[in-house]
């Protein structure tokens, strides 16, 4: 069994995690060590770096992400070329999978919402349009007075006034 440098297997664990990353096959070929040793450096690599950013607060796995991060990274990730995005799928830890998931989740609730109809009324809405029927209902009630007024005018008019002495 080969022994190799602590420097060495660093910088094949870069190159398989690193921004540029390349599989394990491709680099086991092109450096001569075998595949799945270069695979269990990553994994134990994955390991360590998994434990010291939990152990400083950091970096949370795509699954732990909030709504709002997977939307944020939904509306970034849609501006981008397709090299530019393979870069940030490896810089976030993502799979193109994921974010196709969440992408469709955005628009599967995006149309619900549009499905739902307008927003409900706020109350000062509901105030407004309760304060617009009564004042046409009064507006109605006024009109109606102020024709009943006219028409006792004219039968005054035509009839004279009924205070008068009659009896004569």
């Amino acid at each position: 069994m080969a022994t190799y440098t602590d420097g060495f297997k660093a910088r094949m664990v870069r190159r398989l995690i690193g921004p540029e990353a390349i599989s394990a096959t491709a680099l086991a070929a092109e450096v001569g060590v075998a595949q799945p040793t270069l695979s269990r450096w990553a994994k134990e690599a994955r390991m360590v770096s998994k434990m010291s950013d939990s152990k400083r607060g950091k970096k949370k796995s795509p699954k732990q992400w909030s709504t709002q991060e997977k939307l944020d990274a939904v509306l970034e990730s849609s501006q981008l070329s397709d090299d530019d995005l393979g870069k940030f799928l490896r810089e976030k830890g993502l799979h193109q999978a994921q974010l196709e998931e969440w992408r469709q989740a955005a628009e599967t609730a995006l149309q619900a919402t549009k499905a739902s109809g307008r927003r409900q009324p706020t109350p000062d809405q509901k105030r407004i349009k309760q304060l617009e029927k009564e004042l046409r209902r009064k507006e109605k009630a006024l009109a109606e007075a102020a024709a009943l007024l006219v028409l006792k005018k004219k039968a005054q008019e035509i009839w004279g006034d009924e205070d008068g002495d009659t009896s004569t």
